[in-house]
C-alpha cells in the first residue's frame, strides 16, 4: 500500500486513481479515505487524478497519540503534496477535512492549490462562544469525548443516526452506510480520536478563511445536525474574497444519496469553471 512518512516519523496512507490534473479529498471524522470511495471513482472517470489520505491517526495510517491538531494535519497534508509533487491542485474537504483544506490551502498551497471545495466544514469555529453564539456548546462535545471514550463502538453506531439524518422523516439511508461508518470509525485509535474533537471543534479558521486568493466553492447542507450551516457556511462566505455559497435543502451532514450525486455533479462543474 502506498504510503509516505512524515518529518516527525508518522505514515500517512494515501489512495490514488485516474491521471490528469490532481484533486485532493481529505475526510471527516471519524473516517478515513474509504469515505470518498465514489468521488474517487467519479473524478477518475472524468479525467483526473484522484488523491485521498487517511489523516494520521484514522484508517491505515500510523494510530498516532502525538499531533492530533489541525496545525500538524495541515502540515502532514503539505508533506504529502509536496512528495507527490501536485501542482494546479484541487482540495476537497468535508467536515474536518473542510477545516483541514482550508488551513493548508492559506497556510502552504501558494504556487500548489487553485481551488479549494469544502462540503458540511467545520470553519471557521464550531465551538460557542461570546464572539461565536451561533456555536456548538463545548459540552456537546465534551460528550462525543465521553462516548468515544467510554464506548466508541456503541458510540459510532449511534452518530450515525444525526450524521446521515435518519431521524428524520423520509431519510432512506441504509443500514450499510450506517455500518460503514461504524466500520471507518472503528480504525481510530482512541488518542486520535479524543484529541480530533478538540481539534474540530475549537480551531479558530478565520484568518484562513481570509487569507484565500483562490475560488472556493462552499457547499452544505441545511438540515446539518453535526455542523449546523448558522455557525458554518453562512459565516464562511463573508469571510472569504471569491466564494460560492450551495445550501442543499434537508441534506444532512453526511454525504449520501441524492445530496451526494447533486454535491458530486456540482464538484465537477466547479472545477471545471
Amino acid at each position: 500500500m502506498p504510503y509516505i512518512t512524515t518529518s516527525d516519523g508518522t505514515e500517512i496512507y494515501y489512495t490514488e486513481q485516474g491521471t490528469g490534473q490532481p484533486v485532493l479529498l481529505s475526510h471527516g471524522w471519524p473516517l478515513s479515505s474509504d469515505a470518498w470511495q465514489t468521488e474517487l471513482k467519479i473524478l477518475a472517470d472524468a479525467g483526473y487524478r484522484a488523491v485521498a489520505h487517511d489523516r494520521r491517526g484514522h484508517g491505515r495510517s500510523s494510530k498516532t497519540y502525538d499531533g492530533n491538531n489541525m496545525d500538524t494535519y495541515a502540515k502532514d497534508l503539505s508533506e504529502l503534496v509536496e512528495a507527490l509533487d501536485l501542482k494546479d491542485l484541487v482540495v476537497i474537504g468535508h467536515s474536518t477535512g473542510g477545516g483541514e483544506v482550508v488551513r493548508y490551502a492559506a497556510q502552504y498551497g501558494k504556487g500548489r492549490v487553485v481551488k479549494v471545495i469544502t462540503a458540511g466544514a467545520v470553519p471557521p469555529v464550531m465551538v460557542k462562544s461570546d464572539a461565536n453564539p451561533e456555536g456548538t456548546p463545548i459540552e456537546a462535545f465534551d460528550g462525543i469525548r465521553a462516548g468515544v471514550l467510554g464506548d466508541r463502538s456503541q458510540f459510532y453506531q449511534d452518530l450515525t443516526v444525526p450524521f446521515f439524518g435518519a431521524n428524520r422523516e423520509g431519510s432512506n439511508v441504509s443500514q450499510g452506510a450506517k455500518d460503514d461508518f461504524w466500520r471507518q470509525g472503528m480504525l481510530v485509535n482512541l488518542a486520535a480520536a479524543y484529541d480530533c474533537v478538540k481539534a474540530f471543534s475549537e480551531t479558530d479558521f478565520t484568518e484562513d478563511l481570509k487569507a484565500l486568493d483562490v475560488p472556493v466553492f462552499i457547499a452544505h447542507g441545511d438540515d446539518d445536525q453535526i455542523v449546523p450551516i448558522e455557525a458554518a457556511a453562512k459565516k464562511s462566505i463573508d469571510l472569504v474574497k471569491d466564494g460560492t455559497l450551495k445550501v442543499y435543502p434537508g441534506a444532512p451532514h453526511g454525504i449520501f444519496g441524492a445530496y451526494q450525486q447533486e454535491l458530486d455533479k456540482d464538484i465537477l462543474e466547479f472545477i471545471k469553471k
